[in-house]
């Protein structure tokens, strides 16, 4: 497993009413990566986010459902043990999953299921900073055409 980042199963606890997944429990984080923001994105199928990394953003991905997705991980972090290890998981409907991804961490997710799908997210940082004021906390690999992050 790639060196800080942190993988965890999602419990689902279904019964007559549908089903309810605990995304996050302050008890099972580190206060560094306690979330201070949270949204949900919606990904239609066969669509892909990333790859992309952060200089001080830690993410809190969980995908429970509905569809499924690829997650791609690459660290991109010279003094980290794993360097430049690459790492595919499969996280939804099936198998949902959280990911706790550190800054340096080159990530990207598809939807690789047949309906579009929900994506939590639950940074420890604000977005653009307090009030929308900083640069965005971002490096798009996406958009270059000789990155080394990619896909399938």
């Amino acid at each position: 497993m790639m060196e800080g980042v942190v993988i965890k199963d999602l419990p689902v606890h279904r019964d007559a009413r549908g089903w309810l997944v605990e995304f996050f429990r302050a008890d099972e984080i580190a206060p560094s990566m306690m979330p201070v923001m949270s949204y949900v994105s919606s990904t239609l199928p066969g669509v892909a986010r990333g790859p992309h990394e952060h200089l001080k953003q830690t993410d809190y991905f969980c995908f429970a459902g509905p569809s499924n997705f690829k997650v791609y991980l690459w660290d991109n972090r010279k003094n980290s043990r794993t360097y430049k290890k690459r790492e595919v998981y499969r996280a939804g409907e099936d198998s949902p999953k959280a990911f706790i991804i550190p800054p340096g961490v080159v990530h990207a997710y598809k939807n690789v299921g047949g309906v579009h799908g929900l994506v939590f997210n639950a940074p420890n940082r604000l977005y653009m900073g307090p009030d929308r004021k900083e640069e965005v906390d971002e490096i798009r690999h996406e958009d270059s055409p000789d990155t080394g992050f990619i896909l399938d």
